[in-house]
């Protein structure tokens, strides 16, 4: 196999762009957490750790998912020939091995985030992803986590506890617009995901249910004083453009489940106005 057609099929299994992007929203959690004071060491483990766990659970959810990946994703590098499955597999415990190293550098409290995390990463791909809802719930949490993370790395988690629900909510929703979109494989496979389990339709509005709880709490840390007007001028257009997604998945889910994401990438920003607009002028 030719070298350097291995090292992208690698590298494609870490979804480079998803790994640094939760690398970024561990930097906003801590941010969100302590303001301009982030101290550099413990931000730069925590990124460090998420950056290589989320990595490997791309990687080794490629190897679990190999089968149906022939079907609803060829060119993935494992369906396509560029990585052996026994290759991703070895690569996604050496970024695990990363993780862990990097996660030891932080407080017990994030020690503790990250190692539940890890196990439910593996727990999730071998045992719970084809299960209704509680794949897609497992996986909101681990992705809402990440800022909790954040907090955690630099001792004050508390600050991030509604940024978490908040984006672990908005998480499950795009997770389960996926699993619609994917619905042809899967059923193929035998996963009994939600929409298998109870139709597209009902999946779809309990995506929408999931969103609408997001939405009725995103004004939370304005009402509470947290964050001032800023933060609203922000994150009203970050609820805008998830709540056009979640309608335009009954129709395109492949659409909806992307445009969520830009969604949740704007309700981060948010946060971070909200956080540089209540920090005191110098």
């Amino acid at each position: 196999m030719n070298a350097g057609k291995r090292v992208r099929g690698l590298i494609e299994l870490t979804r480079p762009v998803n790994a640094v992007a939760a690398g970024a929203l561990t930097v906003i959690g801590a941010f969100v957490a302590v303001g301009a004071s982030v101290p550099a060491i413990p931000a730069a483990a925590a990124v460090a750790a998420t950056v290589a766990a989320t990595a490997a659970g791309n990687a080794v959810n490629d190897y679990f998912d190999r089968e149906i990946d022939a079907i609803n994703e060829p060119d993935r590098p494992i369906p396509r020939g560029a990585v052996s499955p026994r290759g991703a597999l070895a690569f996604s415990g050496s970024l695990f091995v990363v993780a862990a190293a990097a996660a030891l550098l932080l407080p017990p409290l994030a020690v503790g985030i990250a190692a539940i995390n890890l196990a439910a990463l593996v727990v999730y791909t071998e045992w719970l992803k084809g299960l209704p809802g509680v794949g897609n719930f497992v996986v909101a949490v681990l992705g809402g986590s990440t800022f909790l993370f954040g907090g955690a790395a630099v001792g004050r988690p508390l600050p991030t506890v509604v940024l978490f629900l908040l984006a672990a909510l908005s998480t499950l929703t795009r997770e389960i617009i996926k699993d619609v979109e994917d619905m042809g494989g899967d059923r193929e496979e035998g996963l009994h995901t939600l929409p298998v389990a109870v139709g597209e339709r009902r999946a779809l509005y309990a995506a929408s249910a999931a969103l609408a709880l997001a939405l009725l709490a995103s004004p939370v840390p304005y009402l509470r004083g947290t964050f001032g007007a800023a933060y609203l001028v922000v994150v009203a257009p970050a609820d805008a453009v998830m709540l056009y997604a979640t309608a335009e998945s009954f129709e395109d889910p492949t659409a909806g489940q992307s445009h969520v994401k830009y969604g949740m990438f704007l309700a981060a920003a948010a946060f971070v106005v909200g956080r540089v607009s209540a920090m005191p002028a110098l």
